[in-house]
C-alpha cells in the first residue's frame, strides 16, 4: 500500500532527509515526495497547492526544532489552512528530542498520529503503512 497524496518531509537535517528518502525508495512507501528545509517554505508551497486545488500530502514527517519556524508553529499555521479545504493529512513528529513537554503537547493535536525518534527505520515505515491501511479500511467501510 502506498500513501495517498504522497509524503512531505519538513526537516533541516540533510542526513535525516537523505536517510528517509532512501527508506521511502526502498519500501515503495509513496509515489510523491516533497521535501522542505523549514516550515515557512513548506507552508508557502502547501498553501499554493490548496489555492490551486492540488492534492495535499497524505503524511507529513515534521521536525520540531528548525530555523525560521518551529514544527509547532508550522502545525498551527497549517491547520488554519486545512480548514479552508478538504484534507486527510496525518502528521508524524520526527525528532531527536525526548522533551517531556513535546510528548505532552502532541495530545493537543488530533492530526498527530505518532512521535518517532530519529533515525526513522524501515520498521517505523512498516508500522505507518499498517496504520494507514487500517485507516483506509475503516473509512471505506463507514
Amino acid at each position: 500500500m502506498k500513501v495517498k497524496g504522497g509524503v512531505c518531509i519538513i526537516d533541516d537535517d540533510h542526513i535525516f532527509i537523505y536517510g528517509v528518502k532512501r527508506l521511502i525508495d526502498d519500501t515503495s512507501f509513496c509515489d510523491k515526495l516533497m521535501v522542505y528545509q523549514n516550515g515557512q517554505d513548506a507552508l508557502d508551497e502547501l498553501k499554493e497547492r490548496l489555492e490551486n486545488k492540488l492534492e495535499l500530502p497524505g503524511i507529513i514527517f515534521l521536525d520540531l526544532n528548525m530555523p525560521m519556524m518551529t514544527g509547532w508553529e508550522f502545525l498551527d499555521e497549517y491547520l488554519q489552512l486545512e480548514t479552508k479545504g478538504p484534507s486527510q493529512t496525518r502528521v508524524y513528529i520526527v525528532s531527536s528530542s525526548v522533551d517531556p513537554q513535546d510528548l505532552l503537547k502532541i495530545n493537543d493535536y488530533e492530526q498527530i498520529r505518532n512521535y518517532i525518534l530519529k533515525p526513522v527505520t524501515a520498521e517505523d515505515l512498516e508500522k505507518i503503512i499498517s496504520a494507514e491501511a487500517k485507516i483506509n479500511t475503516s473509512s471505506h467501510q463507514g
